[in-house]
């Protein structure tokens, strides 16, 4: 895997360093690492992204960015990636192949330290969404296997496959697209979809730190909140 942190840094401060001085929702390379470019959807919202919820006309505009194909859940159920993954909700993104041997796994357990530090909103107001960059071999009972693996097989987390054209095209809407399945981007993507506010994550920051980012992003829009 080539990942967006090297894997050796990345396993070192998954298992207990603690990055300093790095702010939620600021793409910060680690030495040595590549930056990867904002996904367009993420930074600053183009139109067609805006305002998804604010008029019919729109939530048009923003399905139409993010794109509304058909992928498939770990259950092997059938959705449209917009309507049914994204609209209305409170999204954390990421993206990993099923045999994966090492950051992939990583991520995922630091996610779900993640998801246990916000019960209060996991499943309700936040969901995790996991996508395949390998569709080729990730089939939903593969994907099914690595949830279950992993302990991330649970309400609230989806983890999505589908055609290789359909998965490459959404990747690519995400700015999170990679040729060969090893140099797909380790970043986090956490947006609020309906108060187009985005952030990009790096995945070792304290598991704390990402929590409190997705709690500020669900709070954005409601009356009184920034």
């Amino acid at each position: 895997m080539k990942p967006f942190i090297p894997a050796m840094a990345l396993r070192a401060a998954l298992r207990g360093a603690v990055w300093a001085a790095m702010g939620a929702g600021v793409w910060m390379p680690a030495s040595g690492a590549t930056e990867l470019p904002a996904p367009a959807a993420a930074a600053q919202p183009r139109a067609p992204a805006e305002a998804p919820n604010a008029s019919r006309e729109g939530a048009r505009d923003a399905r139409s960015y993010f794109t509304d194909l058909e992928l498939l859940t770990q259950e092997g159920r059938k959705v449209r990636f917009y309507s049914d993954v994204l609209e209305g909700r409170t999204v954390l993104i990421n993206v990993i192949y099923a045999n994966c041997k090492d950051a992939c796994p990583l991520i995922t357990q630091q996610l779900n330290e993640v998801r246990r530090q916000i019960p209060d909103l996991f499943g309700k107001r936040v969901f995790f969404v996991t996508l395949s960059s390998d569709p080729m071999l990730d089939t939903p009972q593969i994907l099914k296997q690595f949830a279950q693996k992993q302990g991330a097989d649970v309400a609230g987390w989806t983890f999505l496959t589908g055609s290789k054209e359909n998965m490459d095209q959404v990747l690519k809407r995400l700015g999170q697209y990679a040729q060969n399945k090893e140099e797909h981007s380790t970043g986090l993507i956490a947006g609020n979809v309906g108060a187009k506010r985005w952030a990009k994550l790096r995945p070792d920051l304290p598991p704390a730190a990402i929590a409190q980012r997705l709690s500020t992003l669900a709070d954005a829009g409601v009356l009184g909140a920034p």
